[in-house]
């Protein structure tokens, strides 16, 4: 039986640092805040994705600082950063600083990394998916412990979110550290993914219910039934620029809105309802 986490749903958005000058990434942020998105993630590469491989492109810790001053409300990460380019502590102590700078609203977000080109271009070793992911395991632990020997500290526990659906490693990962995992399969996939992740859990002794679940997506939110049954609180809206065109996160913001006025009428007495 797979578990039901928290039924209020929350939207973010995916902004991509790409084919654009910085300037119009700024104004993409913040009338996504103005909108009320949850959160505002970019991603961590080093060059475009897409079928334009080359082209202007931002870095994403740099980038997630600005962030952090340029907005008040919404929270913000990086969907995901790649564990390979950046040593764990030090990313941990950057997670920290952009934690203060935005007054306690960062996302972590990693992920095992995939894209050959950079680990070519920038120097490091690609290796393969299942030593990426072991890097990764090593990894966390070593960012827990930062954390902990930071003067001063994190505002809060930032939570960490896992972005992958490897069954095998991944998955396990995901149990042992998230708090939030983030997938990019949908329907029976996501389905049968969550029934590994609960099997993982069993194996570790963690609650599956302790970890959120996020998905991307895109196109119309009443098609996205399957995922609510399943548990899924976070939807991300992928807004790939260059031209950020807030439509369709406007219809995902009115389907939350109206989701969660929902769930809370169906909480409150009907003697108190209006």
């Amino acid at each position: 039986m797979i578990a039901q986490p928290s039924s209020k749903i929350r939207v973010g958005i995916q902004l991509a640092p790409q084919h654009v000058d910085y300037p119009v990434i700024r104004r993409a942020a913040a009338q996504a805040e103005e909108l009320g998105v949850d959160v505002l993630f970019n991603w961590d590469h080093f060059f475009p994705l897409g079928k334009v491989a080359d082209g202007k492109h931002f870095e994403c810790w740099t980038m997630l600082g600005a962030w952090a001053e340029a907005t008040s409300r919404v929270e913000i990460g990086p969907l995901v950063t790649c564990n390979s380019y950046r040593n764990p502590d030090l990313l941990a102590d950057m997670a920290r600083t952009v934690d203060h700078i935005s007054g306690g609203r960062l996302i972590l977000g990693l992920g095992a990394g995939f894209k050959e080109r950079e680990y070519v271009e920038y120097g490091y070793e690609f290796g393969t998916p299942g030593s990426r992911i072991d890097d990764l395991a090593r990894s966390l632990p070593r960012i827990e412990h930062r954390f902990t020997q930071l003067d001063p500290p994190p505002t809060r526990k930032i939570p960490l979110l896992i972005g992958g659906g490897g069954e095998k490693k991944m998955l396990r990962v995901v149990a042992q550290h998230a708090d939030i995992w983030h997938s990019f399969a949908g329907g029976d996939e996501l389905a049968h993914k969550l029934k590994v992740l609960e099997e993982h859990c069993a194996a570790v002794g963690r609650d599956p219910a302790e970890i959120q679940r996020s998905v991307l997506v895109g196109g119309d939110p009443a098609e996205c039934e399957r995922e609510l049954e399943l548990g899924v609180s976070l939807f991300v809206v992928r807004n790939p620029g260059p031209d950020f065109d807030f439509g369709e996160l406007r219809d995902w913001l009115a389907w939350r809105d109206e989701h969660n006025r929902d769930d809370h009428d169906r909480d409150v007495p009907v003697s108190q309802l209006p």
